[in-house]
């Protein structure tokens, strides 16, 4: 049997939206607009949504990777989270799980901070993880990370 190994990893994404951080905030709060840029993509078949936005509150996304992803098609992800803090329009701070075909694959604590430029906003994304066995690592969660807030962008230019 394999020892059970644990790879701690940080990064940050900076991401400027021509939108103001009120707008970028509520793409994070509002149930309807965080489904459209961040489940219900081409990519993913979305099984179910759960979305309880306040400090405590819990998400849970489950999905199953669609064609063309790096995991074969069918594949359940489950991401179950909780909000540590909300500023409203300057901060979100939570903590999520993933579980890919139902085995645990990392926990993460995420900082998002919106900050005014301009009348625009400077994202920067901040995430702190541990990735145990059979995970997707450091280099591929900030490529989805990173595909996310360009799925962001386009709900913010809709």
């Amino acid at each position: 049997m394999p020892i059970p190994s644990v790879t701690h990893a940080s990064f940050t994404i900076e991401r400027r939206y021509k939108t103001p951080p009120g707008k970028v905030f509520a793409a994070f709060a509002d149930p309807a607009k965080k489904r459209r840029w961040y489940a219900d993509r081409s990519s993913m078949i979305v099984d179910s949504v759960e979305m309880d936005f306040r400090v405590g509150g819990h998400d849970r996304y489950s999905y199953r990777f669609g064609a063309g992803q790096p995991l074969p098609e069918g594949t359940t992800c489950i991401n179950d989270t909780v909000y540590m803090d909300i500023v409203p329009d300057r901060r979100i701070v939570f903590a999520y799980t993933m579980a890919i075909g139902g085995s645990c694959i990392s926990s993460s604590q995420v900082t998002l901070e919106l900050l005014d430029e301009n009348g625009g906003t400077l994202l920067v994304f901040t995430e702190q993880a541990g990735f145990f066995e059979g995970a997707d690592g450091p280099d591929m969660r900030r490529m989805g990370q990173e595909a996310l807030l360009a799925e962001l962008s386009a709900e913010l230019d809709a």
